[in-house]
């Protein structure tokens, strides 16, 4: 294959109205994907579902609020969406595989790279990988919490040209079209660009998701450099539109200029959890932002959450913006005896040495709106 897509599906589209899954439509999306291989492309299928699915079976239509309850759902609803792809796919001569992930798959770097070997031998092997949050086992502290940003990553483990965000709207627009009929709906733009955020809105009440969520997909793939496209999902051959350069979308390209993350920064900005933040003065903020520095104790005026030593944490400038994010080298409670100190006062407030980084730059990586 000379290209590889990644091709998210939400709950909205997946079921029809909610009642159960849409086998029609779900067959219509693998005679694309099978149209796409003929042309070349190899296709990574992120489906959402699995509690709408779960739902349907039960008989039920609100969605769970219990953590405990959401997982049972999903594990009723998984199987259904999983032979859904696989007897629709078969019917093209397709393998599929299902790949379900957890946010321990990401925290741990090894697995993060097993999971990356895993799905680029299926694609190499010609299986079209299914790939769905393992909400049955998920906890609230380690879930994606969104099928748009575990797509971002999954686009990135698979090295992928373009990330392709199916939803039930014509892309991103400047106003909610549902609201506002005369809101205009963004063709192309810069995932950068800071106007966006304010055209984004919330999610339905199926998934998790919304155009928010889709903005902050796009930007974490465009540090890969991967183009994202929002489309409706329910436009007849959507997906070959796009192959022809013919699709009614929103295109989200990465900005020209646009730093590339690195390997471990890809890493560190597309797949971990947060789990607490350094506040920064202003000198500290402006010093990240302009290039490759380490965070040091001095530049921190407080520290939030309950972390510790190796885990994620973000970076806030003044007006709460998140700045960076990085591995830190402290816990909670030894960053916030460390806030202001000068390299010499480090060992003098541990009472033992310490790291002279908070967050050493080659565990830090810049954020999306703060680059």
């Amino acid at each position: 294959m000379s290209a590889v897509w990644v091709v998210k599906l939400g709950s909205s589209l997946l079921t029809a109205n909610g009642e159960a899954l849409d086998r029609r439509w779900i067959a219509q999306v693998a005679a694309q994907v099978a149209a796409l291989r003929a042309q070349g492309v190899a296709v990574v299928l992120v489906s959402s579902g699995a509690v709408a699915a779960g739902l349907a079976r039960l008989g039920r239509a609100e969605r769970p609020t219990e953590l405990a309850q959401l997982q049972a759902v999903a594990a009723i609803g998984q199987p259904d969406v999983m032979q859904a792809w696989s007897v629709a796919l078969a019917e093209h001569g397709l393998v599929a595989a299902q790949l379900l992930l957890s946010h321990e798959e990401a925290r741990s770097r090894e697995r993060y790279l097993n999971v990356r070997a895993t799905l680029r031998e299926l694609l190499a092997q010609g299986v079209v990988p299914v790939v769905n949050e393992n909400d049955s086992v998920a906890t609230e502290e380690i879930r994606f919490g969104d099928n748009d940003r575990l797509a971002a990553m999954v686009a990135d483990l698979a090295a992928a040209e373009r990330l392709l965000l199916l939803t039930d709207q014509w892309g991103l627009a400047t106003a909610d079209p549902r609201r506002e009929p005369g809101a205009r709906r963004i063709s192309s733009a810069s995932a950068a660009d800071p106007a966006l955020d304010a055209m984004a809105g919330g999610g339905g009440s199926l998934g998790r998701g919304g155009m928010l969520t889709k903005l902050a997909a796009a930007r974490r793939a465009a540090r890969s450099g991967i183009t994202t496209w929002i489309l409706y999902g329910r436009l007849p051959g959507v997906l070959l539109a796009v192959a022809a350069g013919q699709a009614p979308g929103t295109c989200l390209r990465p900005a020209d200029k646009q730093r590339r993350w690195r390997a471990r920064q890809r890493w560190l900005g597309t797949a971990l959890h947060v789990h607490g933040a350094y506040h920064l003065d202003a000198g500290a903020a402006r010093a990240l932002r302009a290039g490759r520095v380490s965070l040091l104790p001095v530049g921190v005026t407080a520290v939030d959450g309950d972390f510790r030593r190796g885990d994620l944490v973000a970076c806030l400038d003044a007006q709460g913006r998140e700045v960076a994010r990085g591995l830190s080298n402290y816990s909670a409670a030894d960053a916030a005896r460390l806030c202001g100190a000068q390299g010499r006062e480090v060992a003098q407030r541990l009472g033992r040495p310490g790291e002279a980084e908070c967050i050493h730059r080659d565990n830090l990586v810049l954020s999306e709106d703060g680059a």
